[in-house]
């Protein structure tokens, strides 16, 4: 659930960019957090007790998008208007296609072979993808302003986090 009402740079004080600063972010989240923290309304009347809760359930949500590229690409597509995972926006690179079926059968190889190794070596090509594709947005929300290439980019990296998230998952099991 999204606030539209309240912008999530504006929140932290932040310039609206796609290449932010992460430490000033972390920043002004705990100032946020801190002036809207439950104890300092103990004795405030019920409705300043639940504006408080309001913002900082707000400044949680706010923090999670911006901290992560693929969120917070997504949330400013969102800003713009567009939906980065529409179920009408489902055209992607054969090439990227290809890609994907790759390390998927790469991940459940490893996962039968029980190789962490493996795993741990896929979710390092992630990573550096995921650069280069940080840096791609970058140029294109920031710089060129090109929201149809930083839509189709930040598909890729939403796609790219949830394989990063399947291999956590398996590593997970099998540490079990």
């Amino acid at each position: 659930m999204q606030s539209t009402s309240i912008n999530y740079f504006k929140l932290f004080a932040i310039a609206e960019q796609f290449d932010l600063d992460v430490t000033t972010l972390e920043s002004n989240f705990r100032k946020t957090q801190s002036a809207n923290h439950p104890d300092r309304f103990v004795s405030a009347p019920a409705s300043e007790k639940l504006v408080a809760m309001q913002l900082a359930t707000l400044a949680n949500e706010a923090y999670s998008v911006l901290k992560s590229p693929a969120k917070r690409a997504k949330y400013m597509l969102e800003q713009h208007g567009i939906d980065a995972i529409a179920e009408t926006n489902t055209a992607m690179p054969t090439e990227f296609l290809m890609q994907q079926m790759e390390w998927r059968e790469r991940i459940e190889d490893a996962k039968m072979a029980r190789s962490i190794t493996e795993l741990d070596e896929i979710a390092g090509e992630l990573k550096l993808e995921t650069n280069l594709l940080v840096n791609e947005l970058h140029e294109l929300l920031d710089i060129k302003k090109d929201l149809t290439s930083a839509t189709a980019v930040t598909r890729k990296l939403i796609f790219i986090d949830k394989v990063c998230a399947d291999i956590d998952q398996v590593i997970e099991q099998l540490d079990d």
